[in-house]
């Protein structure tokens, strides 16, 4: 998913847009409380024989075969539900609900959206979202806690049930083992490690997204509570007592880097084409499946594995929506449930597939479906299921990448200079 900054014009018409459409408001708010208050079996049956315009980001060829050839047959063979996919990046999609919200429309034309992080809470903080529906979903209730820290909170904003978790990936480090015996399980043993081994890692600068992950994570390993960095949303009291050691830990393996810390990878394309020579013997991702394809066309050794910091892994959850003027809310709701269905789930599980970690809470799941999930092959450098389940730690709040960003380049690189 993509993130962006709005620019203010957004939320200024937001404002303007407020005393216009409070009316309308009000009666959108009414029609999806009785919606979503309907017998199940009444929604379904509302559902049967009608469209679903599904908006989302469209530049994976998996996620869209997966969509179209595997999610829409069975919907029309289920429910008599026509999915239509329809391509647009989710900042463009945030823009044109702004616009119809402006405009006072009640009935627009997307029904589903792909969202997370700033998206959602732009979204949120500007009721473009149509009302707290997840929990209604009988896959919800049977398959997923919502409570859990990594689906109540988004990014650090609070869900309230207005979207529903879709699908989670994780941060991971992958390792050549032809190199590597005994991979670090933390950024203490990481330290140690690069001491023993100079030259042989680096990771990405700060200001780029894994970089930047890469560095937030390690809050993590030294915040006494985690869950406040969570539930407190940004701390700048908490940060306080805790960024020294941040610091201090990256300046001390600074010198043992890739080129001795003085410059670091641009991208993550970058550090991956130095794995893929040899040049180190790590490289990373926000993605625990990421590099088994890579593996399997040749461009890693063939020796590649992964591995999540038994301290804390990074965890990112990405959510269907319904926005505040869906046309069809009840096919909506049909379709977001079969999508969080166990066999959905499992279905983009698969490699082959997709390759995304589920959102399903196996203490909600019977045996038969946690072993029919621990068969499925994601392959060999994709961490095991019960590391990365017990690894698994919800993502921050979104300042905590903009501390990253403002002081990452002074209190490390240019303090060795």
């Amino acid at each position: 998913m993509k993130r962006k900054t709005f620019s203010s014009f957004l939320i200024a018409g937001a404002l303007l847009a407020a005393c216009s459409s409070n009316e309308a408001g009000s009666e959108v708010e009414q029609d999806s409380t009785n919606v979503i208050e309907q017998d199940w079996p009444d929604i379904e049956a509302d559902a049967a024989g009608t469209t679903v315009n599904m908006y989302m980001w469209g530049g994976d060829e998996n996620i869209n075969s997966y969509i179209d050839d595997w999610m829409t047959p069975r919907l029309e063979e289920n429910y008599e539900i026509t999915l239509e996919r329809r391509p647009m990046d989710t900042e463009d999609i945030i823009q044109q609900l702004m616009t119809e919200k402006e405009a006072g429309e009640t009935e627009g034309q997307i029904d589903v959206f792909w969202l997370n992080g700033e998206n959602f809470r732009i979204a949120k903080d500007h009721d473009l979202l149509w009302g707290s529906f997840a929990e209604r979903l009988p896959n919800v209730e049977d398959h997923i806690n919502m409570d859990d820290l990594d689906v109540a909170y988004d990014f650090g904003t609070e869900v309230n049930g207005l979207q529903a978790p879709w699908g989670q990936v994780q941060f991971a480090l992958f390792y050549n083992e032809a190199y590597v015996d005994d991979p670090p399980a933390s950024y203490n043993e990481l330290a140690a490690w690069v001491e023993e081994n100079p030259g042989r890692f680096t990771y990405p600068e700060a200001d780029e997204f894994t970089g930047n992950a890469f560095v937030r994570q390690m809050l993590y390993e030294v915040v006494e509570e985690p869950e406040d960095l969570v539930e407190e949303g940004f701390n700048a009291e908490m940060l306080s007592d805790y960024e020294d050691e941040v610091w201090s830990k990256l300046r001390e393996m600074a010198p043992h880097l890739w080129r001795e810390g003085e410059t670091y990878p641009s991208s993550l394309e970058e550090l991956d084409r130095m794995y893929a020579n040899e040049e180190v013997w790590m490289t990373m991702g926000y993605n625990e499946g990421r590099a088994e394809p890579l593996v399997r066309d040749g461009t890693f050794p063939e020796g590649t594995k992964g591995k999540v910091f038994e301290t804390g892994s990074l965890g990112n959850t990405h959510y269907l929506s319904i926005p505040f003027n869906a046309p069809n809310q009840t096919g909506a709701m049909t379709v977001i449930n079969e999508f969080l269905s166990f066999e959905a789930q499992k279905e983009k599980l698969n490699p082959d597939v997709w390759g995304e970690g589920t959102v399903l809470s196996s203490s909600r799941l019977s045996n038969e479906q946690q072993e029919a999930l621990e068969a499925v092959e994601r392959g060999g450098s994709v961490p095991g299921e019960e590391a990365l389940s017990d690894a698994f730690r919800p993502e921050m709040d979104a300042a905590y990448v903009d501390w990253v960003e403002d002081y990452w380049l002074n209190e490390v690189v240019r303090s060795l200079d």
